[in-house]
């Protein structure tokens, strides 16, 4: 066999199993031996499937070169620039097409079909967006059934391997395939569609010149044109006909021959020339319903969706009764996002409620025809699903498997509307049920893996993803899965193998591509960082979402260099709070675009500047015992911060950051607390036992204008700032730390373990921090229940309405008071049970302040968290708490934590010093309790506030010679605990009654080697985070 015949089968069989990589090299071959237009087009389209878009027009325009009317290239090119987000010069390059082919069919007198009929007729591809998933599903049972042979090639839009030929209708039925030779694919069009004339053509096996599909997705659009396409040629296949629902009204036999006629031409393909039959069919008939839907259908092929739509509404209109046109509508008045990346020609911008309104009254009205249409319901389910209706989308998908016990998709879609209601044993149990009826479905198992993940469930996700890949060990999406998982675990290392894998499947993939760059970047390879971060920069891409990972990256690359700016130099040196621009810290919490950043902020030094001056010499971590015993106690402290709850992945990085954190803290503040005593054993005697009260009721001090930062408080560390009339001064110095320095601490080692996490303290932003920017955390989105925070909805529900009693109003987004004490609103509120319920009482968008019982201002309430409840774009409302840090309350904080801190140092210092009395110690514990419960109110870090608050709390504990031993029980958020009780005795009752029993008397914690001195620099820090004996 030539060789040029085997590298053309190759190619066939590659193309077919849709390994584009080793086809494109294939092709390089080929193209290196003979500039073949075909093998341009062929290696474009290739490309187009691995998103090289920019290859795609390179090629394309080679092509074009050699042969300026050559179609399909201009259909290739167009579409790289639509991926590319490029819209007006993808339509500029459409239109030159067009005026080709325009030219060509009329010196032909034929009239040019558009681009529409090049369209791929791949079943069911679509994308689907939560948050949370994409990929590929399978054909469904209808299409699956035109699938054969991987061989058999489409007319005129497959793949041609063939090198001078493209495949053509002249079947060779010994060989399996079908070909015609020609000069080249723009002769083809010359009065034949580029779909296959043949019946038995295939739409799954071939490659073909439309809109590239999305292989990386593992959802599809359910609704492109795409599957519908795939839909009304399967049906016509078997009925011959389309849906008629009454003969011409003069029962005229050539109408009819000629309607049959036009029906054939839609089903061949030929779809200009179906419009022309069906055009004089209407000039005699103009309400002819069943002329309308078959011009509809053809017109919807041509992407003319304007057209479609109007000739399926004159069909209802003319025969009400008419369903197929109701469902086929239905079809095409989809959410415009999802349309607009299948047009070849021409697009329109549409508004997203009104399509589906229009799409949910047409298939409402196509079930009044067919009540227990599976289909039907199956499409009306998927509309609501993606408009986020998950209540009737379950209603909907629950009818469609009572009817059609076999439909893979609407068990799928139910599990996902399912699992964003919150049932989540329904849920399982219907992913399982899609597997069941296809255990090689990937979309089942791609969602059961997520929907595993979102539950903290590792074990069950890797399994899932074992499968996946034993189905198709190249699904590229699968590496990503169990990168993504693996990261959330800490196995940072691992994690990066996994998506080295993906990203040799997807190049261009750049969620692939942050994910390792964060990696590399938290593990210390800062070279391999900046690698990715710049590779995923240099992408152009075609979704908001991608784009915010690209200005993610932008942030994480300045973050990067800086640490590596660090790496040789102490630990106590790396200080993004009090190093990074605090502009730039505002734009990369709020994910922004960084142009203003680029144009106003000093911008980190190259790497290379870091290799130069030595401060980036790697550092080798040598395990020596006393590391050793350092991270063993580490790990075996840090386990303790484990929440016990859906959506909290066991981290043994976080595990090992808290156990160095808390130990450090520890060591620091026996140090505080040695000095102290030192003190008070050479002031007057019992100064600190007997020392009274200092009175709350005088006018404070303003606070520094640095509050918050990392030792830059100018307060008192036993002393609040308070004016000179206070009645009584302390007999001993103040301590070195004060309560910021204790925090921040914690806040740089959450900081460094985590690169990709923007925690920083939040008064160390610039204007937004005077304009209240804070946490916000929701608990419902839309109907969504979010998984990790809806548990404390309930009580989250009774404490707004407790406040609403008490303060008879709430406020309006605008700060406006709304006042509730009429019409019995009050009353109504107070029965409400739901969102729906409380958001109708009221009336509008709302907020509402929490309050907290100060114990430093007796009789003083501090502003604690903010419950806001906004109606959602959609359909439902959104639920969340929102902290707003503004200097009012931080100033408030600010006592109330120096405060919180002075009582624990005299609850420890003095005659308890050093005690090991469990009992002697009751009022240490309380102290500690009580600072945490202030902390967790007062959220003063942009993000990580509820990890920090209990490493703080393991460290004095410890300091304090009590280790915990136990485990956080089960559903319990200690910092959720906090925000929702308004009296901190009762929240140091509530925790009390878990951790107490389990704190242990330990004075060994004391023989630890010394963090500080033993991983001294930034480095080795990094290192030991990273490095782990198995």
């Amino acid at each position: 066999m030539a060789p040029a015949v085997t590298e053309r089968m190759e190619l066939a069989k590659l193309c077919s199993s849709k390994d584009w990589s080793k086809a494109i090299r294939v092709l390089d071959s080929l193209l290196s031996k003979s500039c073949a237009i075909q093998d341009l087009c062929n290696r474009a389209y290739c490309y187009s499937q691995l998103e090289l878009h920019k290859h795609v027009i390179k090629d394309c325009d080679k092509a074009l070169q050699l042969d300026p009317k050559l179609l399909q290239a201009y259909i290739l090119k167009g579409c790289a620039f639509s991926a590319l987000g490029r819209k007006e010069e993808a339509l500029s390059v459409w239109e030159q097409g067009y005026e080709h082919a325009n030219h060509v069919m009329e010196s032909s007198g034929l009239s040019v079909p558009t681009s529409g009929s090049v369209v791929s007729t791949k079943a069911s591809e679509i994308s689907y967006e939560n948050g949370k998933s994409n990929g590929k599903i399978k054909p469904s049972s209808k299409s699956s059934k035109q699938l054969e042979a991987h061989d058999k090639l489409q007319n005129g839009s497959s793949l041609n391997v063939k090198g001078d030929e493209v495949s053509g209708s002249q079947s060779n039925k010994k060989h399996g395939s079908h070909s015609t030779k020609t000069n080249g694919m723009d002769k083809k069009l010359a009065g034949k569609s580029m779909l296959n004339d043949s019946s038995e053509s295939m739409m799954d096996s071939s490659v073909v010149y439309g809109e590239p599909s999305d292989f990386s997705d593992i959802c599809s659009e359910s609704f492109s044109l795409s599957e519908i396409q795939n839909e009304l040629m399967d049906e016509a296949n078997r009925n011959k006909k389309f849906c008629v629902a009454r003969i011409s009204k003069n029962k005229s036999i050539n109408v009819d021959f000629r309607l049959s006629r036009g029906i054939a031409q839609v089903n061949d393909g030929k779809y200009a020339y179906a419009i022309s039959i069906f055009d004089k069919i209407l000039e005699e008939e103009p309400d002819y319903p069943e002329a309308l839907i078959g011009r509809g259908t053809a017109y919807a092929f041509q992407r003319e969706l304007h057209a479609a739509i109007a000739d399926f509404t004159k069909a209802i209109q003319s025969n009400p009764s008419a369903g197929e046109a109701w469902k086929r509508r239905a079809k095409l008045e989809q959410p415009w996002e999802n349309l607009l990346r299948r047009l070849v020609v021409y697009w329109v911008h549409w508004q997203y409620l009104g399509l589906r309104e229009l799409a949910i009254a047409d298939l409402t009205k196509a079930l009044e025809f067919e009540p227990n249409s599976a289909d039907i319901l199956h499409e009306r389910g998927i509309v609501n699903f993606k408009f986020k209706d998950y209540n009737a989308a379950v209603e909907d998908l629950s009818a469609c498997v009572e009817v059609d016990k076999d439909n893979k998709s609407a068990y799928t879609y139910l599990g996902l509307a399912l699992s964003s209601l919150g049932e989540y044993k329904r849920a399982e149990e219907v992913h399982m049920k899609a597997i069941q009826i296809d255990q090689n479905f990937l979309e089942a198992w791609t969602h059961l893996t997520q929907f595993y993940q979102e539950m903290a469930n590792s074990e069950k996700a890797l399994q899932c993803i074992h499968e996946i890949l034993n189905i198709d060990g190249r699904f590229a999406k699968a590496y990503h899965l169990r990168g993504l998982l693996l990261h959330g675990m800490g196995e940072h290392r691992n994690a990066i193998k996994e998506l080295s894998v993906g990203l040799s499947i997807e190049s261009s993939n750049i969620e692939c591509l942050y994910l390792r760059a964060s990696c590399y970047h938290a593990i210390g390879e800062f070279k391999e960082a900046v690698k990715d971060y710049d590779a995923a920069l240099d992408l152009e891409l075609d979704s908001m979402e991608k784009f915010v990972l690209q200005c993610l990256a932008f942030y994480q690359k300045e973050i990067a260099l800086y640490t590596a700016s660090k790496f040789n130099t102490e630990f106590s040196w790396f200080d993004l709070d009090g190093d990074i621009d605090p502009l730039f810290k505002e734009y990369w919490c709020k994910k922004l675009h960084p142009k203003n950043v680029c144009e106003k902020v000093y911008r980190q030094p190259p790497l290379r500047d870091s290799l130069r001056k030595g401060k980036l010499k790697k550092q080798e971590f040598s395990l020596t015992k006393q590391k050793a015993v350092l991270l063993h106690a580490a790990d075996s402290i840090g386990k303790k911060i484990q929440y016990h709850c859906p959506g909290f992945l066991p981290n043994r990085r976080q595990y090992r950051m808290a156990g160095l954190a808390a130990i450090e803290i520890a060591q620091k503040v026996v140090k505080v607390w040695r000095s102290l005593q030192n003190e008070w054993k050479h002031s007057n005697k019992g100064a600190l036992k007997h020392g009274k009260k200092v009175r709350r009721k005088e006018k404070l001090n303003p606070p520094s204008q640095n509050r918050g930062g990392a030792g830059c408080s100018t307060s008192s560390f036993l002393e609040p700032s308070i004016s000179c009339s206070a009645v009584e001064d302390r007999s001993y110095g103040r301590p070195s730390m004060p309560w910021h320095s204790l925090y921040s601490l914690a806040v740089k080692w959450r900081q460094i373990s985590e690169p990709c996490d923007p925690v920083v303290w939040v008064n160390k932003l610039s204007e937004e921090f005077n304009s209240g920017f804070g946490s916000h955390t929701p608990l419902i989105l839309g109907q969504a229940k979010v998984v990790r925070y809806f548990p404390n909805f309930q009580r989250a529900l009774n404490v707004a309405k407790a406040v609403i009693k008490d303060n008879k109003y709430v406020r309006d987004k605008n700060d406006n008071i709304i006042n509730l004490n009429e019409n019995g609103k009050l009353q109504e509120i107070m029965n409400a049970e739901s969102c729906s319920d409380l958001y109708k009482a009221v009336g509008q968008d709302f907020w509402l302040a929490t309050w907290c019982n100060s114990m430093a201002v007796e009789g003083k309430r501090l502003e604690g968290t903010r419950i806001c409840l906004v109606k959602a774009d959609q359909i439902g409302h959104d639920f969340a708490i929102r902290t707003p840090c503004t200097p009012s309350r931080w100033e408030d904080f600010e006592v109330e934590m120096t405060s919180a801190w002075e009582a624990l140092c005299e609850a420890y210092c003095g005659e308890n010093y050093g005690s090991t009395d469990f009992d002697v110690l009751e009022n240490v514990r309380r102290a500690i309790l009580r600072m945490t419960y202030y902390w967790y109110n007062f959220m003063p870090v942009s993000r990580g506030t509820a990890v920090v608050g209990f490493v703080v709390l393991l460290g004095l504990l410890l300091a304090a010679n009590m280790e915990f031993t136990g485990s956080i029980p089960e559903g319990v958020q200690v910092d959720w605990e906090a925000i929702l009780e308004p009296d901190p005795n009762s929240f140091l009752s509530s925790i009390k009654s878990w951790l107490c029993p389990s704190l242990k008397i330990n004075t060994s914690w004391k023989g630890y080697p010394d963090v500080t001195s033993t991983l001294e620099t930034t480095g080795l820090v990094v290192a030991a985070l990273s490095t782990y004996s198995d």
